[in-house]
């Protein structure tokens, strides 16, 4: 062990964990950057290893967990949409945070063809990453169901639906939406109309129900209860913003407020508003989704339920190192709060 003060040979990680006074576990779990271990513990183990000048054998750990120290972070979108878009950086840099102190490369990976995506499933078979992040998931993308089978560690940003069999990080999209709609309705908005996300994405269904129930909740105080002609579908794209707010105004040219599921489509609404002579607030007050800067940026600032998506991006990460570090088979649900931040399109 030591001999005059000094060691004898390159120091163990029992012996690291016999200095830090814990399990051989927690070591191992400090060391692969797992987020379930107290600070006491971390703090002791992270002393022990100064102490003893532990180095980690990676090559070695590798081979016998059969780690490659890297996660896929996965977005099944064109490119156009991960730079035009702020809600992709907010969840990269969220991401990007939990792993610095890790010794964990991501790997971006952009899948936009039906070739892509079997050549990744490809590059999941033969084990070249420790564990996948999905954002941005469709109803019908068959990487979830992949990854089980593969028995990958998994996390998606948002699940497919209200029996997601994989570990997500989501937002209370329900109750933010329903939450922008009542605000609308007490301002004394009558006829409330709403653009929606893509159908097969549940974040977009979320947040019509959403609406939905906020407008069925106040059915006395609008002109109609709920009327599809105040739904149209957009595709969280700006240009989808402006298509759907064209058909609004044709459909139901006296609307006097619109919910759109997302920031970046509220930006494309209020562009065809300003085209057609409309004021926002005066003629027709906005809410968007997400608080992201654009919601601060636009003329006037742009009233928008707040989601922690850089905070999901976080939680996205210390959950996959959880699943990486332990192996187990619980999967976890997260749901985090949003809030309703005003502004002065309303």
């Amino acid at each position: 062990m030591a001999m005059n003060g000094r060691h004898s040979g390159r120091p163990t990680l029992e012996e690291v964990a016999l200095r830090a006074g814990v399990g051989r576990g927690t070591v191992s779990r400090v060391i692969n950057g797992s987020p379930r271990v107290s600070d006491r513990a971390k703090a002791a183990v992270e002393a022990a290893i100064a102490e003893l000048g532990y180095v980690p054998n990676r090559a070695a750990r590798a081979l016998a967990g059969n780690r490659t120290d890297a996660i896929a972070l996965v977005i099944p979108e064109p490119e156009t949409r991960l730079f035009a878009e702020p809600y992709f950086s907010d969840i990269i840099r969220g991401i990007g945070a939990e792993l610095a102190d890790t010794d964990m490369q991501l790997l971006l990976t952009l899948i936009r063809t039906p070739k892509e995506r079997a050549r990744f499933a490809q590059y999941l078979a033969a084990h070249r990453v420790d564990g996948v992040l999905l954002v941005s998931v469709h109803e019908d993308d068959p990487l979830p169901d992949l990854l089980e089978q593969l028995e990958m560690p998994a996390v998606l940003n948002g699940r497919r639906s209200d029996l997601e069999s994989v570990s997500y990080v989501d937002a209370d999209n329900v109750g933010g939406a329903r939450a922008a709609v009542a605000h609308l309705i007490a301002r004394g908005r009558r006829q409330v109309a709403t653009i929606t996300g893509p159908p097969d994405m549940y974040v977009a269904r979320s947040r019509l129900d959403g609406y939905r129930q906020a407008v069925e909740a106040a059915a006395g105080g609008l002109d109609a209860g709920f009327d599809t002609a105040l739904v149209a579908r957009g595709d969280f794209t700006e240009e989808g913003g402006r298509r759907a707010m064209r058909e609004l105004l044709v459909r139901r040219p006296g609307i006097d407020a619109v919910f759109a599921a997302s920031d970046v489509m509220a930006a494309g609404a209020r562009a065809v508003l300003r085209e057609s002579g409309r004021r926002v607030p005066d003629d027709v007050a906005l809410v968007g989704f997400e608080d992201s800067a654009i919601a601060r940026h636009m003329d006037p600032a742009l009233t928008s339920v707040r989601q922690p998506t850089e905070e999901m991006g976080r939680t996205m990460a210390r959950v996959l190192l959880e699943e990486i570090a332990e192996r187990e088979s619980v999967r976890r649900h997260v749901v985090l709060a949003t809030e309703l931040v005003q502004r002065d399109s309303v």
